[in-house]
């Protein structure tokens, strides 16, 4: 891949990255909302996009599991675990590999939105919840930039599909911050990852709990894109 490629690569995976906080930040007057609003384009010419990668892959996001999740599920009896290409740090992080993407980016600020376009994948991977006989998985995770912001998944228990691209998890960015370089990284660290009605419908009704409501927070985000 040339360097042009790369760097175009980075801005476009980064640009998409910083959307999913921004699009949940709050007020729909705001510059960094509308910059990541998914309605229809506020222009009829499309500009020149400053990138536009059609396949994004490698780097990870991966989500701090909150300490109250972490109790909430031990009262629950329920035991979290890892699926597929995902891995559970000591640290009590779980890590999905970024396996795809598509990403368009132009200028913020030439009024054309949405100024962020596309998605990231992490197909292969995913969290499992288990309880006596019973085990839940979450999988196949898509983050889409929309407004709100949320990640989407497959779901099954048991081995058998319940569900296909359901709205798992809202992203709230409002405790975003800002973006950081390490060891040939670009890391962007705070989203919240929080449960949608959806998600706790199903996950209460499975369990046969009502422990689970919209906006109960699962984690923090951080997503790790390789510069080179």
């Amino acid at each position: 891949m040339s360097t042009t490629t790369t760097k175009k690569s980075m801005i476009a995976a980064l640009a998409l990255s910083a959307a999913l906080g921004l699009s949940a930040c709050g007020a729909d007057s705001t510059p960094t909302a509308q910059a990541a609003d998914t309605s229809s384009s506020s222009s009829s010419s499309r500009p020149e996009p400053v990138a536009s990668i059609p396949a994004v892959s490698g780097g990870t996001t991966s989500v701090a599991l909150d300490a109250d999740f972490v109790s909430a599920l031990q009262s629950l009896g329920l035991t979290p675990g890892v699926v597929g290409n995902a891995t559970l740090t000591p640290e009590g992080s779980v890590e999905f590999p970024i396996t795809g993407g598509t990403v368009t980016v132009f200028d913020q600020e030439s009024g054309y939105r949405p100024w962020v376009q596309g998605t990231l994948l992490h197909q292969n991977s995913g969290l499992s919840l288990t309880a006596g006989g019973t085990t839940v998985e979450l999988t196949n995770f898509t983050v889409d930039p929309g407004k709100p912001a949320r990640l989407f998944g497959d779901v099954s228990a048991n081995g058998q599909q319940v569900v296909a691209s359901a709205p798992l998890f809202i992203l709230d960015g409002r405790t975003l911050e800002p973006l950081k370089t390490e060891g040939g990284n670009a890391v962007l660290q705070g989203t919240q990852v929080k449960l949608t009605q959806a998600a706790a419908d199903l996950l209460n009704k499975t369990f046969n709990t009502d422990a689970l409501s919209e906006g109960f927070l699962i984690g923090v985000a951080t997503i790790t894109v390789p510069t080179s």
